[in-house]
């Protein structure tokens, strides 16, 4: 009798330490699929940073070339003021010229 107690005594024993090391296998498991989740969620918050940051490169690209047309075009409306203030200024000398009263 005392070697079945001492039999079933080992069973229980190899079980329970099956039973521990299935429990810590599984909980290892679970711990390396959280952090693979973990990480994958942190890569698509990397992305959509990275998606954000592109969007802003661009609106600041375009600010850019919308500040180099509006400069260019108000120097073109400079030089066109310029032009068309030198036009009177011609016109008035010749006026001046053509007037037998001055």
């Amino acid at each position: 009798m005392n070697i079945a107690v001492v039999v079933v005594i080992v069973v229980l024993v190899l079980l329970a330490g099956v039973g521990l090391a299935l429990a810590a296998r599984r909980r290892k498991e679970a711990h390396v699929a959280a952090r693979r989740r973990e990480a994958g969620e942190t890569r698509d918050l990397a992305k959509v940073s990275q998606l954000e940051a592109d969007r802003q490169s661009a609106e600041a690209e375009e600010r850019v070339a919308r500040s180099k047309r509006e400069t260019l075009a108000a120097e073109q409306q400079h030089l066109a003021a310029a032009h068309s203030r030198s036009s009177a200024q011609d016109l008035q000398e010749r006026a001046d010229k053509i007037d037998p009263d001055t």
